[in-house]
């Protein structure tokens, strides 16, 4: 009744339709497949322990949008962080600097990577 009366409680942003969670099994099809661009964007802490091979690293702390490598055709701009909390930060910022394309965030993160048994680099 609320919502009649006063509308949605939380207005979605503009462009935050082009942003979506994808799960990491998905994901890690993509990776293998040669179709990701993936962005890491936790801190140089968290990327010096283990990293996912060939992912971009840039930390949400000092996030640029114009360090984000745009894919090429038919491939896929996947941001991950920690466990998908960060990378949803980082999405909105993109899209407010006018990104254009489709985001997609990894479910779960480098934890939910791990879990599906995608590859990580150590050290």
């Amino acid at each position: 009744m609320f919502h009649r009366f006063f509308g949605p409680l939380f207005a979605p942003t503009p462009g935050s339709e082009k942003i979506r969670m994808v799960d990491a099994a998905q994901i890690k099809t993509w990776y293998e497949a040669g179709e990701a661009v993936i962005v890491d964007v936790r801190e140089m802490n968290e990327h010096a322990v283990e990293r996912i091979p060939g992912a971009k690293h840039v930390p949400l702390s000092a996030f640029d949008p114009s360090r984000i490598p745009a894919p090429a055709e038919g491939k896929k701009l996947v941001i991950h962080c920690r466990s998908g909390a960060r990378c949803g930060m980082a999405a909105m910022r993109l899209v407010a600097s006018g990104w254009d394309g489709d985001i997609y965030r990894m479910q779960g993160g480098i934890m939910g990577w791990k879990s599906v048994g995608g590859p990580v680099r150590r050290g």
